[in-house]
């Protein structure tokens, strides 16, 4: 949530701020601003609304220069004003911040430090940006470094003085900050997205580091104020892949993407011959998996729903007691985790705060910690002593979909790795590798039946109320497709497992109340038809998921969407896309903002 975007050289920095805030809108925002040091001057413009709003705005004021800083605002402290909007200055008009996170403390920062001071706004970022004009004596880096040492909490900071014009200094604990590295010229983003234009080479600045940022240089240095070298690194993604692409939307575009991206999850890592997956991220030997006692799968949202699957698989090849975890309440109870729990830390951009605090709850208990993300050097990949890169490539929609098919695959191909050494044959691994190169192949046969699926968002346009079922592996499948339609349709959607459904929600059951259910060909396909004649009796109408060649479902209800038969395993990597396709539908039919659905972001990097 929020972004941030910074630039120091030779070019008119106005226009990389714009597009810069531009590929963070993904993140989800509700007002933005800007602010230019040129000529011992430093000046900002704020508004509320879209970027566009921004844009119009500062064709009316002289702004010119070649370094400034820039942010889109995520209200937590405050609401939604021009006032709250960053940047923020302190008394006078020479100190400008942008940050992302919470200052916790904020309220004694303001009774222990800021007497006299006139606050503007209602948020705790300003209350920093007072901070470090206190301790201002002519040097920005070291007032940053004094003020950051007063501040509990999390922060993604950025700031400039009029005194030091070709300056900027940025500062990372808990929300990510990347610096771009060009010639002569230096960006400074949230992500990698606003850079891509412009150059991929890239330092991640880890927690507690401070950069000071000059034309002539960058100097970064760690939470004991010590200068550290920090690696350069090549972003492998293009601006290319970050375009929409002839796709109205970028959701529908990600959506697409996944017979393509999916092979990028499982090439180079599986051994057919052997019937095994090989991922070398694991960093452990078959010794140290074999202390494998118990594995947890850590994450939110639909990262969550993907461990859910994960769960699944881990249990059924490798044999494991696995359970999926929501990482928001890991930590605050007692979680039982020993030397002999293996945890995975699941995140698309590895920044997820939750996550993060799981992670870390979980390696102070001794556990073995791997990290399954999609963006590169971010904290999660950085914080743990292993993992896999799930290159899902970009995902710029708020709403996750690729991510969420490639986190799934490569939980089944570590499933199938402890699988191997624990109890699957190698027949048995080689048929589920066969059946899992099939997917992409398989993905574009539910792709082809996008047409009818939105015609089945049409007709049920009309419903205010729905109900997703699965049962097995399908009802984290269920849970996922419920999310997606109540994050950018906002149509009210509940899932539940198909043999809950007598245990209290069928009470809801109406003819104005819709049910979805998941029935394709499976150990569970007699149990799942019995709840739909269920449901049937009460009248509620039915859209089933069924499998190529089940003709009986037809008896049940003329809504099908057929999917390719495949090993029950691997059901999910289908049967999802038929659901993220009407979700996608259903939004636009109802006129929403598929990209960017109101109050969500992208990254959620505050508890």
């Amino acid at each position: 949530m929020c972004g941030i975007v910074g630039y120091i050289g030779k070019k008119e920095v106005l226009p990389i701020l714009i597009s810069g805030l531009r590929r963070l809108e993904y993140r989800g925002y509700d007002s933005a601003g800007v602010a230019i040091s040129h000529a011992g001057k430093v000046k900002k413009i704020k508004s509320v609304g879209k970027i566009d709003v921004l844009a119009e705005k500062v064709k009316s004021v002289d702004l010119v220069g070649s370094v400034g800083i820039a942010h889109t605002r995520w209200a937590t402290h405050g609401g939604v004003t021009e006032e709250n909007a960053h940047p923020h200055i302190g008394c006078q008009d020479d100190l400008v911040i942008c940050h992302n996170g919470i200052i916790e403390n904020y309220r004694e920062l303001k009774e222990n430090f800021l007497k006299g001071h006139t606050l503007r706004s209602q948020t705790d970022t300003e209350v920093l940006a007072h901070l470090i004009e206190i301790f201002y004596e002519g040097d920005l880096l070291k007032a940053v470094q004094k003020a950051l040492a007063e501040v509990r909490g999390t922060y993604g900071l950025v700031a400039m003085h009029a005194a030091e014009p070709n300056k900027i200094i940025a500062a990372r604990l808990g929300s990510p900050l990347v610096i771009g590295v060009g010639e002569n010229e230096y960006y400074v983003a949230s992500d990698t997205s606003p850079m891509l234009a412009h150059t991929k080479n890239v330092v991640f600045l880890d927690d507690g580091e401070v950069a000071e940022i000059t034309l002539e240089s960058l100097k970064i240095y760690n939470v004991e104020q010590k200068a550290v070298d920090k690696n350069i690194e090549k972003i492998e993604w293009d601006e290319a892949q970050a375009e929409k692409q002839g796709f109205d939307h970028f959701m529908l575009k990600e959506i697409f993407d996944q017979p393509t991206v999916i092979k990028d999850a499982i090439r180079g890592r599986y051994s057919l011959d052997e019937g095994t997956a090989h991922l070398g991220g694991l960093n452990m030997t078959d010794e140290q998996m074999h202390q494998v006692k118990r594995v947890v799968m850590l994450a939110c949202g639909t990262a969550y729903y993907a461990g859910l699957v994960g769960k699944y698989a881990f249990e059924r090849l490798a044999g494991l007691p696995t359970e999926a975890d929501v990482a928001s309440e890991f930590r605050y109870r007692d979680p039982i985790i020993d030397k002999h729990t293996l945890v995975f830390a699941i995140s698309q951009s590895g920044e997820t705060a939750d996550t993060l605090a799981a992670l870390r709850e979980a390696k102070r208990k001794g556990a073995f910690v791997r990290g399954v993300v999609n963006v590169v050097g971010s904290t999660i990949a950085r914080e743990t002593d292993g993992g896999t890169y799930i290159h899902a490539g970009p995902e710029l929609a708020v709403a996750s979909s690729k991510a969420y098919t490639n986190m799934v695959a490569t939980l089944i191909l570590y499933a199938l790795q402890f699988g191997r050494l624990n109890r699957v044959s190698v027949a048995t691994g080689e048929r589920l590798l066969n059946a899992l190169l099939e997917i992409p192949e398989k993905m574009k046969l539910v792709l082809a039946q996008n047409d009818k699926i939105k015609s089945l968002a049409e007709k049920y346009k009309s419903y205010k109320n729905c109900i997703y079922l699965g049962r097995g592996i399908n009802f984290p499948v269920a849970l996922e497709g419920a999310l997606k339609l109540k994050e950018i349709s906002y149509v009210h959607c509940e899932a539940f497992a198909g043999g809950e459904m007598k245990h209290g929600p069928i009470a809801l059951l109406a003819p104005d109340f819709p049910v979805l259910a998941i029935m394709t060909k499976n150990q569970l396909y007699e149990k799942m038809r019995s709840n739909v004649e269920e449901i049937l009796a009460r009248k509620a109408p039915v859209i089933i998921i069924a499998t190529q060649g089940d003709d009986e479902v037809k008896e049940l209800s003329e809504d099908v969407i057929y999917i390719p038969p495949t090993m029950e395993l691997l059901e999910p990597l289908l049967n999802t896309i038929a659901l993220q396709l009407y979700a996608y539908h259903m939004a636009v039919i109802l006129g929403k903002d598929v990209d960017r659905p109101r109050n969500l972001a992208k990254s959620v990097t505050v508890e």
